[in-house]
Order: C-alpha cells, then structure tokens, then sequence
C-alpha cells in the first residue's frame, strides 16, 4: 500500500513547482530558450502571407495546365489539413486498423471540368432563340408549366391540379377556366386561418390569394374573364370589415362565389342562348367555328324548338375543338358538315349566318379569339353574309389592340405537329403500296436551320367585319362594347 500510495505523493508534491513554472514567480525568473525564434513584425507576417498567396496561386495554375493529373497541395492547405488528419485518425482508431488512405486532394482540374455540359446548355439556348419568330418575340416568356415540381410551396393543391388540366388543354375555354377558378378558390379561402396580428381583408389577398394566381399564370397566362373574375373577389375582399367574424367572413365570399357564377355564367349564358336563338329561322344555313359553348347552347335551343337549319363546323390546329362541337351537333340530330379552315371559302359559300364566339371583346370593338376567327369573319363579310358574336359580358375588357402582334399567347410548338408531319415522306414502291420515306423536317424542326414554327392561341377581327354582339344585356354594335363594360363593373 505504502508503494502504490509513493507515485501519487511524488505527483501531488510536483504541482507547486508545475504552477511556479508557470506564473513565472519573481524568485525563479524564466530564462529565455536558446532556440527561441525572434519576433516578427507585421511587414513580414503580411510579406509571407503575400508569398504562400503567390506560391499558392502557382500551383494551382501548374494543376490546371496539367489538366487532372497529379497536384501536390498548396502550402497554405497544410495547416487547414491538420485537424482533418486528426479527426481521420481517431475514426481509424475507433473502427479497428486499417490502411491509411491518403486524403483526397481537390484539383483544379476537377472543377473546370463541369464546364462541358454548361457549353452544351448554353448551345441549346441559343438553337431555342435561334427557333423563335422575330416578330412575336416579346411573347416568348417563360416555358409553361407541365408539372407540380418547384411549385410553391403555399399553393394549395386544388390550384395545383387545376394549373396542370389548364396547361394539358384539359380545361379549356375563357368561361369554363373563369368558373374552374373560382371553385377552386373557394376551397382556398375554406381553408385559409388569419394568422395572428393580421386581419383578413390585408392578409388573404395579398399573402394567400397571390401566390395561387401566380400559380395558375405560370401554367398558362389567363383569359380576361378570369382577370375580371380575380378583380372583382379581391374588391370583395378588402371590403370585409375587420371586425367581422373570420367564419362570417368566409361565408359571405364563397356565397359571393356562387351568386358570381350564377348571376355573371350560368343566367348570362341562358339569357344570351334565347336571345341569340330567335335569330335562327327555317333552312338557315349557319356557319360556326371551333367550339364556344354559348354558340352551341343557341343552336341545341333553336333545334328544341323545332327550327330545321343546317350547320357547317370549321376547325383547325392544334386543339380541334370543332370535333367537339360537331359531335355535339350530330348527337342532338342536327344536320352538320365538318370542314378544315382551309375549305371556309368554298364551305360559307351556301352560308346565311355566321355566329362566332369570343375570348373577349375589346374596347375598340374587335373580337379577340380563337385563330382563325378572323378569317371566317372577313369570308362571310366578302359575300355579305351577317355575322353574329354571342359573348357574355363579363369577357369584356378596356384593352384595346389594333392587331394579334402586341398581346397574345405562344403555345409549344410541337402541339401544331399532327401525325401527319411526324411520319415523314412517303414512297410508293413498283407494287403500288405506300412506303415509309426517311424523316420529314418537321420532325427534326429543331436541328433543321431556317425553320421556325409558330403556334399563335388567338388573333383579333377587325369590328367592321362584326354585323352585331348578343350579350345578356341584348344586341348591340360592337361600338358600343365600352359602355357596357363600364355598366357591368360598376353594377
């Protein structure tokens, strides 16, 4: 015991001296080590941090002109390396010996390396700008959405699914977007909670409500009846009173929701299809074009009623939605001959009226639709053939535009390709059976130089070429679009 007790005597009488050694007591002064280094001053620490710079800067450029091979590290690397040799070390001795492995060294080769694929991205870029019609330039904005991926993440997932049927032409049509928009709506402001601190007429519009339109604009731009549509809730909204109850005053928007849809769609549609529909007298010839849902509402009501006419359905690239309305048509027992735009002329040529619908009406009178509307209009206006708009009021706008250039919207240009341009050129052989050619340049558009596809949603007819527009409001000139624009408003 007195033998194992001595070590720990002769450690605990060690300590003083240890603690003088280290005050440095005036009785014991320190002598100054022989291999001590002289002190530096502060020109030479900033010269040889400036040198282990330069000698740093050296080898990097030495590893760069030897493209990846082996490079020492920089001196200044060393001591940036010591801890991670440490913590290296204690984890080879914490999982048993094993061989020491050299630590990976950084090249400078590796990190020019990525630069390949950027030049190849940089290159399709450029053969995407080099695709773009000059003249519609400044429509070309960012790509439309396709998918849910980087989307918000305060967007509420009805908006999400209704941003994606919007972009896949799933719902299509100004009214059917305006109505799908505000029914998803109301399942936004179901589930909306004024967070604390804030009231809800400030804080739903601007950080709840914005970021879902953003949303669905980023999917495709809107129609005007949906900005008609989003100006009037948000006027909605800021005039709840604070004080209200938030179950009150959720309750009031989505009941405003409905009266919107009711009042401003559904009875406008009704009240416009019996006016329309006592245009349409026995053995009319009636040409329509695309598919306007209150067009084909006049016609089903006119057939109701017993009135025999005849309709002849124009369609075109890339929706087809002439299909639509022609199956439509023919279900019902309606007489319909289907054509491409390219026939209008010979097709409107037994015409008696033509009845059209509408994106919106602008305020200098001109109908802006579907492409291709334009030139149905200006055929039936050559053979003084009366022409008919059938629009609700809520499409109209306060824009104006002179032509299909300033506003409107681009579509990818591979929905335009029909089956018909991917199959390519065609042989026939000395049987008489038709044979697969090599491919067509439409299929390769994009590697084929100095071509250009242009896929334009919708142009704008001149109004001289309108005979007369059938609202809910009753019939009137296109002239007179503005003033009932502001009437509807400010009802």
């Amino acid at each position: 015991m007195a033998d194992a007790a001595a070590p720990k005597q002769e450690a605990t009488q060690a300590t003083p001296d240890t603690q003088t050694k280290q005050n440095g007591s005036a009785d014991t002064p320190k002598a100054a080590p022989e291999s001590a280094e002289p002190k530096i001053s502060g020109a030479e620490l900033k010269k040889r941090a400036k040198a282990e710079k330069a000698a740093k800067r050296a080898a990097e450029k030495a590893a760069r002109e030897v493209g990846g091979g082996s490079a020492q590290p920089a001196p200044g690397k060393k001591q940036d390396n010591k801890q991670k040799d440490t913590k290296q070390g204690q984890q080879q001795g914490a999982k048993g010996q094993q061989p020491e492995r050299p630590l990976p060294v950084r090249r400078r080769g590796s990190q020019t390396a990525p630069a390949q694929p950027v030049k190849e991205t940089n290159s399709e870029k450029q053969k995407a700008a080099e695709k773009k019609v000059g003249l519609f330039g400044h429509l070309y904005g960012q790509p439309r959405r396709q998918t849910i991926e980087g989307a918000p993440k305060d967007v509420h997932p009805a908006v999400l699914a209704l941003g994606l049927q919007m972009s896949n032409y799933v719902v299509c049509g100004s009214i059917a977007r305006c109505v799908a928009m505000l029914s998803v709506f109301k399942q936004v402001i179901e589930s909306y909670t004024t967070p604390p601190g804030t009231s809800l007429a400030r804080h739903l519009t601007s950080h709840h409500l914005s970021p879902q339109i953003s949303y669905l604009s980023s999917c495709r731009p809107l129609s005007v009846s949906q900005g008609n549509a989003i100006r009037w809730l948000k006027d909605l909204i800021i005039k709840i009173d604070p004080s209200v109850p938030e179950s009150t005053a959720k309750e009031h928007l989505s009941s405003s929701i409905d009266t919107f849809i009711r009042e401003r769609v559904t009875a406008a549609a009704e009240v416009l299809a019996d006016t329309a529909c006592d245009m349409i007298v026995d053995d009319d010839v009636i040409v329509v074009y695309a598919k306007s849902n209150v067009v084909l509402k006049t016609l089903l009501r006119a057939h109701a009623e017993g009135r025999k006419f005849r309709v002849i359905v124009a369609d075109s690239k890339p929706l087809f939605e002439g299909k639509c309305m022609a199956n439509s048509l023919t279900a019902a027992g309606i007489d319909v001959t289907y054509c491409l735009i390219g026939a209008i002329s010979l097709a409107i040529k037994d015409a008696t009226k033509v009845f059209l619908g509408a994106s919106a009406m602008l305020s200098n009178g001109r109908i802006y639709s579907r492409v291709g509307t334009a030139i149905v209009a200006m055929a039936a206006h050559v053979r003084d053939i009366t022409v008919i708009v059938c629009c609700e009021t809520i499409k109209f706008t306060d824009r104006v535009a002179l032509d299909s250039i300033v506003h409107n919207e681009i579509a990818p240009a591979e929905e335009i390709l029909g089956q018909d341009e991917w199959i390519g050129e065609s042989l026939v052989n000395g049987e008489g059976e038709l044979q697969k050619g090599r491919e067509g340049a439409l299929q390769k558009w994009m590697d084929t130089p100095g071509l250009q596809i242009l896929n334009i949603m919708y142009d704008v007819t001149p109004a001289e070429y309108v005979n007369m527009v059938v609202t809910e409001m009753g019939n009137l000139p296109a002239s007179s679009v503005p003033v009932v624009h502001r009437a509807s408003t400010n009802a």
